[in-house]
């Protein structure tokens, strides 16, 4: 229900995913209900096969692609796919999303990545399962990790957003994406040559929120 309260997607766009602890079943929208009508009851449970458990209703469409993702990273709690605009944007230009300041290197480590684009046959074929492939062969290829870098954009369709804490973090990860999206494209109209921030800076911002000696925000006492 956040996407839609964060107009992060309209209609019966977009998607949200969790998967339960022992990492056998996935919790994930249905396809093609209205948010409107929306309610907890709808949603369907899976295997990791992506067959249908509990629910007289469909998946989500993506359903292959987020069970790929899950089994690619074990420390991923949930995930979230949007048509958010700005981010979109970046995705059907093909383009990554450069790290241009501090309020993007807080929350993802790097450039935003940009997958390649899917083929003919992998279009044609299994479709949304390839999609998670292509997804996971960039992370590959490019020694990306899934933790620090937990948003992607597919080339020419739109971003994927995971948590390894949360199905609600992931939807607040997804939001942010699209203000950092956002944001470069302003930059960029203000400077079509700007480059990224200094990485000893880009550092400094993702490490001090996440990094192992983090001290943004407050600690819990005992």
């Amino acid at each position: 229900m956040l996407l839609y309260k964060y107009k992060l997607a309209i209609h019966t766009w977009g998607n949200v995913s969790g998967i339960t602890k022992d990492r056998k079943y996935m919790v994930i929208k249905p396809s093609g209900v209205s948010y409107e009508k929306m309610t907890a009851d709808h949603m369907v449970v899976v295997d990791m096969d992506n067959n249908v458990i509990e629910s007289s209703l469909n998946p989500s469409s993506d359903t292959p692609t987020h069970t790929l993702l899950y089994k690619a990273n074990e420390n991923i709690k949930g995930i979230v796919h949007t048509h958010s605009p700005f981010a979109v944007g970046w995705a059907q230009a093909g383009k990554e999303i450069p790290c241009f300041g501090t309020t993007h290197a807080d929350n993802f480590y790097g450039s935003v990545p940009c997958t390649r684009e899917l083929t003919d046959e992998e279009i044609n074929g299994q479709y949304e399962h390839n999609t998670g492939l292509v997804i996971i062969e960039h992370y590959k290829k490019n020694n990306i990790s899934f933790e620090s870098t937990s948003a992607t954009l597919v080339k020419e369709h739109g971003p994927f957003v995971w948590s390894i804490k949360s199905p609600q973090d992931a939807v607040n990860l997804a939001l942010t994406l699209e203000e950092v999206a956002k944001m470069a494209i302003y930059t960029l109209s203000v400077d079509s040559k700007k480059v990224q921030a200094n990485k000893t800076l880009q550092d400094k911002h993702y490490y001090r929120k996440h990094g192992k000696n983090a001290y943004y925000g407050q600690k819990l006492k005992d």
